[in-house]
């Protein structure tokens, strides 16, 4: 299907969905996802807190919404430009390291809502214009739901078959090493005020690596 054949409504739903979390992003540069006022969000994006709630179930949902677009294109990335293994896991952080500069509030953010519900929630499914709207040159791609864990599986596998993990490490340790040091490296940078996030992610990836 093409944008041109999706029902008026839809598109449009689509368009406000994709507004609503353009804005949310625009707020939560220099803020908390606790500072960041609802309101806020729907004035930036000119629709009313009943329009807002008839397409997301709370506020939650916009970071849910970041996660789910963000693992998208990280793992069209991936794909497009053939990377593999701990090359895809380094692009990966690489990007949480980028972003951090750009919109400071979000992964903090994120943490703070992960430790909350206490879980790794599903990623939210995209409607067909949204995908067509978000995805227009992947939109095979861009339907598939991402999951990070897989996507860790994957790279482990990888790894070791090219030889660049350590054979004393098991995948399932590996796996959740990736998991561990995608979240833990970045607070331990913050923790030491340092903005070159990506050293710590450097730090970690040395500990499981195999030198040749």
């Amino acid at each position: 299907m093409e944008l041109s054949q999706v029902p008026l409504r839809e598109l449009k739903k689509a368009k406000t969905r994709i507004a609503l979390y353009e804005a949310f992003l625009s707020i939560i540069e220099k803020q908390t996802f606790r500072e960041v006022m609802l309101e806020d969000v729907c004035r930036k994006a000119e629709v009313s807190k009943v329009t807002f709630f008839n397409l997301f179930r709370k506020k939650e949902d916009l970071l849910l919404y970041y996660m789910r677009l963000w693992l998208s294109r990280r793992i069209i990335e991936i794909r497009t430009d053939q990377l593999r293994g701990l090359q895809a896991v380094r692009h990966l952080y690489r990007n949480v390291a980028e972003g951090f500069r750009e919109q400071p509030g979000i992964m903090p953010s994120l943490i703070a809502f992960l430790s909350e519900v206490n879980m790794h929630p599903a990623m939210p499914e995209l409607s067909q214009p949204e995908v067509l709207l978000l995805f227009p040159e992947h939109v095979d791609q861009g339907a598939e739901s991402p999951n990070m864990f897989a996507l860790f599986q994957q790279c482990i596998a990888e790894a070791r078959e090219d030889g660049r993990l350590r054979p004393d490490i098991t995948d399932q340790t590996a796996v959740s090493f990736l998991f561990t040091t995608f979240y833990g490296a970045f607070l331990t940078s913050q923790l030491y005020a340092s903005h070159d996030v990506m050293s710590f992610y450097e730090g970690q990836i040395s500990l499981i690596e195999q030198k040749n």
